[in-house]
């Protein structure tokens, strides 16, 4: 290397230190930063805003108090022990995560299918599958709730709910187009060496789809956690209705009134667990719809 071309890579402190001392703390894309910092603070008020509401009174909301009440355990003991939020809470993880597991078996199962099998009217099947992710869920509802009740020996009512949600158009979209970007050489190689399509399903396709699966469980998870509609028609039990209705219920409770604290005290609280999930995937999540010059 001549001393011309290695002198360019030499770092020279001096350059550095001639710049004015406020230049070199602020960044070189100052307008980028300040644009991210104040849509974090636009996106993040409202919840800021809720919490506060959640400690405070009445009388503390209507004066516009922008710091904590003094209401915090009174609130918190009217949403947990006198409106039961958290039997309700319970109920919507378990739905939650029975629909979550289910339609991610689901989806991986179909998208073996529809990638790794030969058989006759194949796209016609994923034809039909991405024509249901243009029609609305609440169409079915009508003819859904009437297979439902025909069946009269349900071993519970939480399998009567999950069940008709385990098919996911949106799942197996993602999977068909996951193990479509997979080298062909991979089932080649598992024929070659005699193992069975589930064998390549549990050693082969699901340790490089960890990412994806966790991506979906997410989606899914919040797609559980959500239900209103559906539990509202089709449970009759109140111990087994799930935390939407007991939010949609604690803007209806005589004692609760117009009291805003209990409300977002609800809100605050049944937000917890959907975080939880997300955050223990959040990598997963990430990853699985990363978008690189592969996919």
């Amino acid at each position: 290397m001549t001393e011309s071309a290695s002198s360019r890579f030499v770092f020279d402190p001096s350059s550095n230190r001639a710049q004015p001392f406020w230049r070199r703390l602020i960044p070189q894309r100052w307008y980028a930063h300040l644009i991210l910092i104040i849509s974090v603070v636009i996106i993040t008020f409202p919840m800021f805003y809720a919490l506060l509401i959640s400690t405070q009174s009445n009388p503390e909301v209507y004066n516009h108090k922008f710091t904590p009440g003094s209401m915090f355990f009174e609130n918190l003991r009217t949403v947990m022990v006198q409106r039961n939020m958290g039997r309700f809470m319970l109920n919507s993880f378990v739905i939650a995560m029975s629909i979550a597991v289910g339609k991610t078996v689901m989806s991986v199962l179909a998208g073996l299918g529809l990638v790794y099998f030969r058989y006759p009217g194949k796209w016609i099947v994923f034809g039909f599958v991405l024509i249901t992710l243009i029609m609305p869920g609440d169409v079915l509802l009508i003819a859904l709730y009437r297979r439902v009740v025909s069946f009269d020996a349900w071993p519970h009512p939480y399998v009567a709910l999950t069940l008709p949600l385990l098919a996911s158009a949106t799942g197996v979209f993602i999977f068909r187009q996951h193990f479509m970007t997979m080298p062909p050489d991979l089932s080649e190689a598992a024929q070659l060496d005699g193992a069975s399509p589930m064998q390549f399903l549990f050693r082969v396709l699901i340790p490089l789809s960890w990412n994806t699966i966790g991506a979906l469980m997410v989606i899914m998870f919040l797609f559980g956690w959500n239900q209103f509609l559906w539990p509202l028609i089709l449970l009759r039990d109140q111990n087994l209705q799930v935390v939407q209705w007991g939010m949609q219920s604690l803007t209806q409770n005589v004692e609760v009134g117009d009291n805003f604290g209990p409300m977002m005290m609800g809100v605050i609280i049944t937000s917890l667990p959907p975080m939880i999930i997300f955050l223990i995937l959040q990598r997963q999540f990430m990853k699985g719809f990363a978008l690189t010059r592969d996919k």
